[in-house]
């Protein structure tokens, strides 16, 4: 055991409280994992996870009944949590593992806190402190994981073709620990050996759930800068098995000496581009979230990032390859890509046991939509242009926007400072048109139910053209948003069709 004491990192209270509990129920207690790691790269960490030499959830029901705390139990899992003072704490007996070939769930055994760390992914997840009074805060760390956290190295404890055989999703997390954790300042990179052992087991792949990895992505997808984790996937093979349509727009093909857009690093630039502008917002608190409280839509100040803005960043032209054409008088197109894509949104998110609800339906429309204001920089900008694509996005008007700018890229850096100075023009005319004439949650003032009242008709397809008709009218400007000016124009519309208020 090493004497490393680690001063500060253990104030919180409950550490305090858990060795004392620890010591009267006889056993040994260890800070163990992520909690670990982040206090030494200076990251702020709620959870905590107590591997105790013992059972976890006797401990943690102790500590529980001290603290005055409500625990959760998870019998299958052998642990248990709870919550004190803002943090979030779970407890689990040490164990060792051993695997199946055919399975990655663990036999699992009672173990010493040794057995324990060698069952841990990674070196920087498997150091602990020690909770014991004689030696409180010192660093337990057989593996050299303090050495790899300075020098910026995934390694594995055992050899990797062990680890990562043994629980396949120990290569996705490899990669999204090299995500997560590089920062401009240092970058995470995972071992050659281990890197070479990912490629030789990229077909473990095929024992894992889609939930298991979408998991991993998701948490991939709102780092900083999630292309390194997508460019490590196709690197090491596992990209084919996580989202194949993604591989497929890699490559460029050149014709009479044309050639397109490299889309893979293009979509990759474009995803950078989304996380750093959401970040920047989230700062400035500039991006609003619109959710339901007792069936009200309330407008929130956005805190986290948006994990599916993230995903329609990384599937907006994810069509592009199927919709290639070449053209000698126009060079390479790719023209409805934008339409296709959407197209495919529903077989993907089903593919990979993703929800179908709104979020799927946002990620849809946010791809269906996003040359839309690229068409009003290069083009004109009306108000009537400005009104439809308010009344299109609604709420995530501003997502798209962001996304749109984040797709302006190009090797001529005047082309990029022309097209973002002309963005910042349709932005400008969006608060205009929307502050006039609030398109952005239209609602028709013209409903179903007045128009047969009106004319003492039954449900036909003549209330759904004279509602339509009044919608085209107010969003090309030709009325105001109002109940008045719709009404006289409907009723105007419905005499042309030989349709005339009842007496």
């Amino acid at each position: 055991m090493s004497a490393t004491i680690t001063q500060g990192y253990l104030d919180h209270e409950i550490f305090g409280i858990v060795s004392e509990v620890a010591a009267s129920k006889g056993v040994r207690a260890f800070v163990i994992g992520g909690y670990v790691r982040d206090c030494f790269l200076g990251r702020p960490s709620k959870d905590i996870d107590i591997v105790v030499e013992g059972s976890g959830i006797e401990l943690a029901e102790a500590v529980g009944e001290k603290v005055r705390s409500h625990v959760s139990v998870f019998k299958n899992f052998g642990t248990a949590m709870l919550r004190f003072k803002g943090i979030e704490i779970e407890f689990v007996g040490a164990r060792k593992e051993s695997y199946r070939r055919d399975s990655r769930k663990p036999i699992v055994e009672d173990g010493t806190l040794e057995d324990d760390q060698l069952r841990r992914d990674f070196t920087i997840n498997a150091m602990a402190f020690s909770l014991q009074k004689e030696d409180f805060g010192a660093l337990v760390d057989p593996f050299g994981g303090i050495r790899d956290l300075a020098a910026g190295i995934i390694r594995t404890p055992l050899d990797p073709d062990t680890t990562y055989s043994d629980d396949p999703l120990r290569m996705v997390r490899a990669i999204r620990f090299a995500t997560k954790l590089s920062t401009p300042e240092q970058t995470f990179t995972i071992v050659p050996e281990s890197l070479e052992s990912i490629r030789r087991n990229k077909d473990r792949m095929s024992i894992l759930s889609k939930e298991r990895i979408i998991e991993e992505l998701n948490k991939m997808l709102v780092t900083p800068k999630p292309s390194i984790g997508f460019r490590l996937l196709d690197e090491t093979g596992l990209l084919e098995y996580v989202l194949p349509q993604l591989s497929n727009l890699k490559g460029v093909e050149m014709v009479e000496g044309k050639a397109h857009k490299e889309n893979f690093s293009h979509t990759l630039e474009v995803l950078d581009n989304v996380a750093a502008a959401e970040m920047a917002a989230i700062k400035e608190q500039t991006l609003k979230d619109f959710v339901f409280v007792d069936g009200v839509e309330v407008e929130k100040v956005r805190t986290e990032p948006n994990v599916w803005l993230r995903w329609a960043a990384l599937l907006h032209d994810i069509a592009k390859p199927a919709t290639k054409r070449y053209d000698p008088a126009l060079g390479w197109t790719f023209h409805g890509h934008e339409i296709v894509g959407a197209r495919w949104i529903p077989k993907i998110f089903q593919s990979l046991k993703m929800p179908l609800n709104e979020k799927m339906k946002y990620v849809q429309k946010l791809v269906s939509l996003h040359l839309r204001p690229i068409a009003l920089v290069t083009e004109e900008v009306t108000d009537s242009a400005v009104r439809r694509l308010l009344f299109d996005a609604g709420n995530d008007i501003d997502d798209l926007m962001l996304l749109c700018n984040a797709d302006i890229t190009s090797k001529n850096p005047r082309k990029v400072a022309r097209l973002h100075a002309n963005f910042e023009l349709v932005k400008t005319k969006l608060v205009e048109v929307e502050a006039k004439d609030a398109i952005r949650n239209f609602k028709n003032p013209i409903t179903g139910d007045y128009v047969m009242r009106l004319f003492a008709i039954e449900p036909c397809n003549i209330i759904g053209q004279l509602k339509e008709q009044v919608k085209n009218a107010i969003l090309d400007g030709e009325i105001e948003n109002s109940f008045e000016a719709a009404d006289l124009y409907m009723r105007a519309k419905a005499a042309e069709m030989g349709l005339f208020p009842v007496e």
